[in-house]
């Protein structure tokens, strides 16, 4: 077995293809301005962070004012965990492939405040886990959020904080798991479009100021879905 570690801590334009499998890419950045171009091929690939060891995963560090980043994996069962701060993010991503586990936090320290942010995530495959967490310790101000998700058992865990922002997610297939949670104080825009069956679906809004806005389709049997808009910012649970 081929094994290949390509470890970064630099600042600038990094482009770069890894082909064969279990590969590990581990990125510990600071700069103004970074352009990041990704692609793994393969199974068992990981994108993960500087201080993590040989066939471990710990947190990329991507620390940045401004970011566009194109991070590709195609293949099973890879990884992708990282920690993100900048103001402005421009992210493209396709993740091709079963069994992929996706751990991504942007600006979870309010260094910037994530002013901005432009996201373009493609995934084709099924039994994938994705967690993205915006705006952790502070509010996003406008935020962008285009998921396509085509396959089965995918689970998707969204906890966006921002000012405004505006949330897509269209899913073609069974048995996916969505669980979303939008709070600020503008309020924000959630789109989801939905075909399969089995699926299940919890979203939150909560935002203190103005209204939110939530529109639904969805076309399959036996599903499940749990819709909570609070003004008032507070907990609350179906």
């Amino acid at each position: 077995m081929m094994r290949r570690l390509l470890l970064i801590l630099a600042c600038g334009c990094y482009p770069f293809s890894v082909y064969s499998a279990d590969n590990e890419i581990y990125i510990d950045q600071v700069g103004a301005t970074l352009n990041l171009d990704v692609e793994q091929l393969g199974n068992s690939n990981i994108i993960g962070g500087l201080n993590a060891v040989a066939g471990s995963m710990t947190a990329l560090d991507l620390d940045t004012a401004s970011l566009t980043m194109d991070i590709n994996q195609i293949g099973n069962s890879n990884q992708f965990l990282g920690d993100i701060t900048g103001s402005s993010i421009t992210w493209f991503s396709e993740f091709d492939g079963d069994s992929n586990v996706f751990k991504i936090q942007v600006d979870p320290t309010n260094t910037y405040g994530a002013d901005t942010g432009n996201y373009n995530i493609d995934v084709t495959g099924s039994s994938n886990t994705f967690d993205l967490n915006v705006g952790t310790s502070a509010l996003a101000d406008t935020l962008d959020l285009d998921w396509v998700i085509n396959g089965d058992s995918n689970d998707l865990d969204f906890d966006i904080n921002y000012e405004t922002g505006t949330n897509y997610v269209d899913i073609d297939g069974d048995s996916n798991t969505v669980d979303f949670e939008g709070s600020g104080k503008a309020g924000g825009y959630f789109y989801l479009d939905q075909t399969g069956n089995s699926r299940a679906f919890t979203i939150k809004q909560e935002s203190t100021l103005v209204s939110d806005w939530l529109k639904i389709i969805t076309n399959g049997n036996s599903g499940t879905v749990c819709i909570i808009q609070n003004d008032a910012g507070g907990s609350t649970s179906c």
